[in-house]
């Protein structure tokens, strides 16, 4: 195929985030943040069902013991689906009415680690979470405005995470007992990049990162240099997940918030890139 393709012409998400490659269901999953709403694709046999959902959805996880779990604006929450079914486990912001969870993932070790924003991108009131498999939070870091990713090393050595709207990728040093030390700017982009959204490792420790505003994703490499880019037609292009049997299929969401309607923005797209992810972590809790 070309080096792009769009998926499904029927799709065309307000604000396309939260990749997730589920081996167990064979499947994409990703987000519509302000649809709300949670998507699916099947690779078996190429359908999309989208499921609505009663709040803004930033991104879901799979759980060990089978179902997901969700960061929604109000919290932390398990959830099934089919019939549709949602638990809460609880909220790290009650103070915060106006903030909501936007990108999170699982690591190796069976923990979340997420970002939350202000909603109105008008405070830096935004915080990285690690929510452990007892359904306890910590607070990790705080002061974001727009914080996406994360994303980690293979060795399982670093975490990476963005604060978007200062146009900065941090790359933290994992520390035993789950904590992080030594945040330091790793990758920064130019007005010409647009911002730094979502982000995914690859199998070689390669670091893929959708721009925000600037119509492609980029690899770099270990030590953070451009190794290359792939442009895609949609403007605001936001979440990267590896998926498929070998971990050779790379789809990549977009946005259409904000800007007129057109074909490509908002839409879901698989991309060649030639090169192989990682399996996808599941949550212990």
């Amino acid at each position: 195929m070309s080096e792009w393709k769009r998926v499904d012409r029927d799709v065309r998400d307000t604000l396309g985030e939260g990749t997730l490659w589920s081996a167990r269901d064979n499947a994409v999953y990703w987000v519509d943040i302000r649809g709300p709403a949670l998507n699916r694709l099947s690779l078996t046999d190429g359908s999309v069902q989208r499921w609505a959902m009663p709040e803004p959805l930033g991104w879901v996880a799979e759980r060990r013991g089978g179902g997901f779990v969700a960061g929604f604006q109000s919290g932390f929450a398990r959830m099934t689906l089919d019939p549709l079914a949602i638990e809460s486990i609880g909220d790290p912001e009650p103070h915060l009415p106006g903030n909501r969870m936007n990108d999170g993932k699982a690591d190796g070790d069976g923990r979340i680690w997420c970002g939350t924003m202000d909603m109105a991108e008008e405070q830096d009131s935004g915080s990285l979470y690690r929510l452990d498999s007892d359904g306890r939070w910590t607070t990790i870091d705080t002061g974001y405005a727009v914080p996406n990713g994360p994303a980690f090393s293979p060795c399982g050595r670093w975490l990476y995470h963005t604060d978007s709207a200062r146009r900065t990728v941090y790359r933290f040093a994992r520390t035993d007992g789950g904590g992080l030390a030594d945040r330091a700017p790793f990758i920064l982009f130019t007005e010409e990049d647009g911002y730094p959204d979502g982000m995914t490792v690859d199998a070689q420790g390669h670091l893929w990162i959708a721009h925000w505003g600037g119509s492609r994703i980029s690899r770099f490499t270990p030590d953070g240099r451009l190794d290359r880019a792939i442009p895609l037609p949609a403007r605001q292009v936001t979440n990267i997940t590896f998926a498929g049997a070998n971990l050779d299929r790379m789809f990549v969401t977009s946005a259409a918030f904000g800007l007129p309607e057109s074909e490509y923005d908002g839409a879901l797209f698989e991309v060649d890139a030639g090169v192989t992810g990682l399996p996808t972590p599941l949550f212990a809790g």
